[in-house]
């Protein structure tokens, strides 16, 4: 066994042993405790485990690739992203975690939502475990493809069908073991991992003075397939469409369910502040290490990776040719490490909208601790083996990931992001409000991704725009909300208020 291999394996065991850790001294058979960590984590858990479960292996694979191929003008998605990032720490983290413990001690996004209202019907708790399952599981299979990359390019000798079993298993084991607490904690190492990784490569090629700007003019054509590319050193080289799409972005942590459940999780909202700053400094550090990524690769890999169409391996190959094995197989775990942070978040929080939103307020209301529990535990090994059905005919490519993780991150934005926004802050926000925007957020996201994607507008941004207007029409036309909901509200802006 090479360095390279011994320090990706060591990097596996290590994550595998969190979980076992945390299934073990686990003292609780509650679904809080394992869907939410009993809300007992800290600021620094809580931000590095929320950035890390937001950046997928796109962060290494598919920005660093887009943008090695054709320029800067690529890069205004992960501007998009660093926005958004910070307006959602400083304008939703600490009002969700005050009105999700006011709202019946939530442990939930669905069950902060009808908690919030005071509501007694389960419509809006089953329509928002639909789309979870939906979406994660289409989430969760790119996350299976990015890691099945990484392992046939370490492993030539595997087939991509025993890489991805492989890989999905690591994740199963400890996210069905531990529970959210060795979600978070492999999170936070990993997300420690993924920056050390992206910021070390730029900071080699600077120390040993490898840049070389002549080479950033040159050509390259796809030897397989015809593509030209020219790398474009300007932000604003990109059409007003791709701007306006890339800040679109932005929108979609509004309403994306496994980093609002970090905010929901931290032991107390006056933790959220340092949180807000950790985060924030991270995904900056992390999205321009990532564009400097491409930038020195395009001077440095361009020819043999853009001529055979392989963009998408420029960090691969930054590391390789830079480091000795055992440290690159340690940058490479990066990779992995992007998907499986994404994966364990995404399979936790869909078993917990169906555990917790469905099965024990419809399917079986007698239904035990333990019970839901294990119910739990089941259904992330369910949406696992369907994700993986859904990653083995989707193909490997950068494009396949992008296209698998921007379909889910547009329902989510556009379906919760107004939502979420108006229930934190609208007194007069109503049930059936709630229940509104988000039917029409996912169905005119959906409707403008297939019928008018032509128009080169991400459908989020359609998509938020019409679910933030059926949530005000219906409310306004609605009668008042409930003197409870009232008092829950009340309660959760309260300064003073900090459980």
């Amino acid at each position: 066994m090479n360095s390279e291999i011994l320090a990706f394996v060591l990097y596996f065991v290590l994550m595998i042993a969190i979980g076992i850790y945390f299934f073990a001294v686990s003292k609780s058979n509650s679904g809080k405790e394992y869907f939410l960590g009993g809300r007992q984590m800290g600021p620094w858990v809580t931000a590095m485990s929320a950035q890390a479960s937001d950046m997928s292996a796109w962060l290494l694979m598919g920005l660093p690739g887009s943008i090695l191929a054709f320029g800067f003008g690529q890069a205004w998605i992960g501007i998009g992203l660093a926005i958004g990032t910070a307006l959602n720490w400083i304008i939703v983290a600490k009002r969700l975690r005050k009105f999700s413990k006011a709202s019946g001690d939530a442990i939930t996004l669905p069950e902060y939502l009808s908690n919030r209202f005071a509501a007694k019907s389960h419509t809006l708790s089953i329509i928002c475990a639909i789309v979870f399952l939906i979406s994660f599981t289409v989430y969760v299979a790119s996350a299976f493809v990015a890691g099945t990359t990484v392992f046939t390019t370490l492993f030539p000798s595997l087939n991509e069908r025993a890489a991805m079993i492989i890989f999905a298993a690591i994740i199963i084991a400890y996210t069905f073991l531990g529970g959210f607490k060795a979600v978070c904690w492999t999170d936070f190492f990993q997300g420690i991992l993924m920056l050390v990784a992206l910021l070390a490569i730029p900071i080699i090629v600077v120390a040993t003075g490898s840049i070389d700007t002549s080479a950033l003019s040159q050509v390259y054509i796809n030897a397989n397939d015809g593509t030209v590319y020219e790398f474009i050193p300007d932000f604003f080289s990109a059409s007003w469409k791709d701007i306006v799409s890339g800040l679109a972005w932005g929108l979609g942590y509004f309403g994306m369910p496994h980093i609002l459940v970090r905010f929901m999780s931290i032991e107390k909202p006056s933790m959220i502040k340092k949180s807000a700053v950790v985060a924030i400094i991270w995904v900056i550090l992390a999205l321009g290490a990532a564009i400097l990524v491409a930038y020195f690769g395009r001077m440095l890999v361009a020819e043999e990776l853009l001529t055979q169409g392989l963009q998408k391996t420029v960090f691969i190959a930054m590391a390789r040719k830079f480091f000795p094995a055992f440290i690159s197989g340690i940058l490479l775990a990066a990779i992995i490490a992007a998907s499986m942070s994404t994966a364990d978040s995404q399979l936790l929080v869909a078993s917990s909208a169906f555990t917790n939103d469905i099965y024990k307020p419809v399917i079986n209301k007698n239904a035990s601790d333990k019970e839901i529990l294990w119910i739990g535990r089941a259904l992330v090994l369910i949406v696992a083996i369907i994700a993986f059905f859904i990653a083995g005919s989707k193909g490997s490519g950068a494009q396949a990931i992008m296209e698998m993780v921007e379909n889910a991150w547009g329902i989510f934005g556009a379906a919760f992001g107004p939502v979420i926004i108006l229930s934190l802050f609208w007194r007069r926000f109503t049930y059936k409000g709630a229940v509104a925007g988000i039917i029409v957020g996912a169905a005119v996201d959906i409707i403008w991704l297939f019928a008018l994607s032509s128009t080169g507008i991400y459908e989020i941004l359609p998509g938020f725009i019409a679910g933030l207007i059926a949530s005000v029409i219906v409310t306004l036309a609605d009668k008042k909300p409930s003197e409870e909901a009232i008092a829950i509200f009340d309660k959760a802006s309260n300064p003073d208020y900090n459980e």
